[in-house]
């Protein structure tokens, strides 16, 4: 299953969900609330932690009606959306992550918003604004670095303007929420491996963050840096790096299902 961060959604990750699958794999990729095609009747109201609820009811339903093995694929923010589901629901056989970057992190913070000062200081300054203007939405690529989303600049100006994606329009209250939510602490999380695939040049947010936060997860972890990648890992060899490393990942859950362990 594949989880889009905040400037695409599940359409744009289905091209490397055909690159990566394998016989005998099922592909869900979700469209969450406010982007793609969903419908939501109140968006002013969305949160983050809805959107780990949501991917936590949709994991455990997935679950009971399919014994096999559930593996999840974050990108971007979907990363930490990922490691937080796994975390919550103990049903899943592996994580892949592009990025793992921590809210509770300043550099991560800092690297995510489009002005560094206020990404750092956004858990102190966002919770009071949001309890006046919650519901207040606005273009998320006024507030992050949506520019960088590729090293490619037509890329970057086409996820920026996709009005299923980049062009979206979030509240206040969503960002608040992210930037102070508690994920669930490294240290004690043993719920799955955990691949991170971080693009090596990515523009956006560094590979340093992810890499410390993964460093610190009890999990046995690996990591691969895309060689050649921008934040939306598009360029050879990094691309076939992903791919390649995805595969060698279902590989391994598949033949921990077939041994029965």
């Amino acid at each position: 299953m594949g989880i889009h961060g905040a400037g695409g959604h599940a359409m744009a990750l289905w091209p490397f969900a055909s690159l990566a699958a394998d016989e005998g794999v099922d592909i869900l990729f979700p469209d969450m609330p406010i982007y793609g095609f969903t419908a939501e009747p109140r968006p002013g109201q969305v949160r983050y932690r809805d959107w780990i609820d949501l991917l936590c009811d949709l994991v455990d339903t997935e679950r009971a009606r399919d014994p096999r093995p559930l593996i999840l694929f974050g990108a971007s923010m979907g990363g930490m959306m990922a490691y937080e589901v796994a975390a919550r629901t103990g049903q899943i056989a592996a994580v892949l992550a592009t990025c793992l970057l921590d809210p509770a992190d300043p550099e991560a913070r800092a690297a995510t918003a489009r002005w560094g000062v206020a990404g750092k200081a956004a858990p102190t300054l966002l919770p009071p604004m949001a309890r006046v203007a919650g519901g207040l939405r606005l273009p998320i690529k006024w507030l992050v670095g949506m520019d960088r989303m590729s090293n490619n600049p037509d890329l970057s100006r086409m996820c920026g303007s996709d009005p299923r994606g980049g062009g979206v329009r979030v509240p206040l209250g969503f960002l608040a929420d992210w930037f102070t939510y508690p994920h669930a602490a490294p240290e004690q999380f043993t719920a799955a491996p955990v691949t991170l695939l971080h693009p090596a040049a990515d523009r956006w947010t560094p590979p340093q963050p992810s890499l410390r936060f993964l460093d610190r997860i009890a999990a046995p972890t690996q990591s691969v840096l895309l060689e050649n990648c921008g934040h939306f890992p598009i360029e050879e060899p990094g691309l076939t790096q992903l791919i390649t490393a995805a595969r060698c990942v279902i590989a391994e859950v598949q033949s921990r299902a077939n041994r029965g362990a």
